[in-house]
């Protein structure tokens, strides 16, 4: 699985940090830090609590080309 840096991009875009982003969908910051790392693979629940938080759709952070 590869880094998913558009989790991260995005996150900074709203200047916010992964404990903030993790707080808000209900993870911890180390969960946060393995699905950017590509280490971890989210629920598609997960998936699009985080998009919702991140204004973005699932395609926008999580479609693999």
């Amino acid at each position: 699985m590869a880094k998913n840096l558009r989790i991260k991009a995005a996150r900074a875009a709203i200047d916010m940090t992964q404990k903030d982003l993790a707080e808000a969908v209900g993870i911890t910051r180390q969960t946060m830090n393995a699905i950017e790392k590509g280490d971890y693979n989210p629920t598609i629940k997960l998936c699009i609590a985080i998009c919702k938080v991140l204004g973005k759709k699932l395609d926008d952070l999580f479609w693999e080309e």
